[in-house]
């Protein structure tokens, strides 16, 4: 399932103004060369910065598609800059999450996702990572064959809708073979981890300060494994607990957007808008009758582009305003008109979460996002494990279980083999700010917990909130702990929990 964030919350924050008015050792360790500090690839290219408008720079730094080997074929990746605008202390390097979110796009909104503070400080660094974006993109279907990829049942009740997922799944790893087979054992997270050193030195820092999110935790925790010696301060914002099994991860990333919705229909239950009455178990009912109805009797689709709104574009548009609190009103909304059988709102925002386009095209988030999957983890290569697995998770995660977990099959037959996680302790590195939500729902708190544990010099932030990630979502507390640190190395407490917002 996809956990990528800062795309999808600046636009799910749009839709509601317009509505209401998987280290070194924790990914691929294919072609990679080795690992612990040095070892493949070193440092020494420049970086050619060109203006690109609004006050950023472009450039490519070009990398060893095979770490091991320096001297082989070279990739290019899209980079970017805003340079600092007060008394510069290096670069921070930001990465939104994923796998599969564009870094260049991402740091295109540097002003809102990063603190003036740290602007004065740093030049704010962006880049897409090796198959992402304009990084040699990892390119497997037509944007039609997509959209009814994403349109397959990803909760089956049957045999013959298991046989249509497993045919739908196959076409997926077949087209990433056909049209990325060279690509797809070089862009799991370790090659990318080594992508980030080489982008460190190009930009002139002798240490790396870091800002990850989601996903991004598991690339910030993997540079750190492979370079303790080189980190400066990391801050890993919604992080990944790397010492999970893929299908556990599904089942417990599952559960953390169940919680999310306890806690929008309790909040939902006290607005004046809201589609539900009663109690928050009522409602729930309600919403899994609205799931079992689009699984027959698909809502209707005001967009004109002529796709059905069949049960999984439901649970997507669903998932998706889970993300960000400032977009439950609109959820509210939407929520209402699907009651009434109209999925319009929903179909929307599940756009926003896979980036589909309003032309109908898609960047190549999806296509990314199972390409890094499933090389950085060893997933089952039989359809029998994952309808074992998504029976177990729907009876911890009755809405969401099955559909989280039916959507990793297409890594049962992919044609790059994904490679057993290794542990991750960072030994050595100084110490590294891990911060989670409590009521995360695409990477409960329990991760954050996880993650900060294992790394030697892991410092735990807890925040007392909704919505994916906390960094300058509202949080006061949070925002000073992340910028102090960023900027002096001040330390926080291990285990400070900054309170709920009003």
């Amino acid at each position: 399932m996809r956990s990528q964030v800062a795309a999808v919350l600046a636009a799910v924050a749009l839709l509601a103004s317009a509505c209401t008015g998987t280290g070194a050792n924790a990914g691929s360790g294919n072609g990679d060369g080795g690992s612990g500090t040095g070892g493949g690839e070193t440092g020494g290219s420049s970086l050619a910065w060109k203006d690109c408008g609004d006050g950023f720079e472009c450039a490519k730094l070009p990398v060893s598609l095979d770490h091991s080997k320096p001297d082989g074929k070279k990739i290019e990746l899209s980079v970017i800059r805003l340079p600092a605008s007060g008394d510069r202390i290096g670069s921070i390097l930001i990465n939104p999450g994923g796998p599969g979110a564009s870094g260049v796009q991402y740091a295109r909104s540097a002003r809102t996702v990063v603190s003036k503070a740290v602007r004065d400080r740093f030049d704010v660094v962006g880049f897409d990572p090796r198959g992402v974006g304009d990084s040699a993109p990892v390119r497997c279907l037509s944007s039609s064959e997509l959209d009814t990829y994403v349109g397959l049942d990803s909760s089956p009740d049957s045999p013959g809708e298991i046989t249509m997922l497993e045919e739908g799944s196959r076409r997926f790893a077949s087209g990433c073979q056909a049209r990325a087979g060279k690509l797809l054992p070089y862009v799991g997270t370790a090659s990318a981890a080594r992508d980030m050193d080489l982008l460190r030195a190009a930009v002139g820092d002798d240490r790396l300060t870091y800002l990850g999110k989601s996903y991004g935790t598991q690339l910030g925790a993997a540079y750190a494994d492979l370079f303790p010696d080189r980190v400066r301060a990391l801050v890993l914002d919604g992080a990944v607990d790397p010492s999970l099994g893929p299908l556990e991860m599904n089942t417990a990333q599952a559960r953390g957007f169940e919680v999310a919705l306890d806690a929008f229909l309790e909040d939902c239950l006290a607005a004046t808008d809201c589609p539900f009455r009663g109690s928050v178990a009522s409602a729930r009912e309600e919403i899994a009758a609205l799931l079992r109805r689009a699984d027959t009797t698909p809502l209707t689709n005001g967009t004109g582009d002529g796709r059905t709104v069949t049960e999984a574009w439901t649970t997507l548009g669903l998932i998706t305003p889970l993300y960000d609190r400032q977009a439950w009103p609109v959820l509210r909304q939407a929520l209402g008109l699907a009651l009434k059988g109209d999925g319009t709102t929903l179909l929307r925002m599940a756009d926003l979460l896979i980036d589909r386009e309003a032309n109908g095209e898609y960047t190549n988030q999806t296509e990314a996002n199972l390409a890094v999957n499933c090389v950085d983890a060893p997933y089952p290569a039989d359809s029998a494990s994952y309808a074992a697995a998504a029976r177990k998770a729907a009876k911890e995660a009755p809405l969401f279980g099955a559909y989280v977990m039916w959507s990793s099959l297409p890594c049962a037959y992919w044609p790059a083999r994904g490679v057993q996680r290794e542990k991750i302790d960072a030994p050595g590195a100084p110490p590294i700010m891990v911060v989670g939500t409590l009521r995360d729902p695409a990477t409960p708190y329990q991760w954050s917990e996880a993650l900060a544990s294992q790394l030697s010099s892991g410092v735990l932030v807890g925040f007392d909130g909704d919505g994916h990630t906390a960094y300058l979502t509202g949080s006061t507390c949070v925002d000073r702990l992340v910028d102090d640190y960023l900027i002096d190395l001040a330390v926080p407490k291990n285990g400070i929990r900054c309170p709920k917002i009003g």
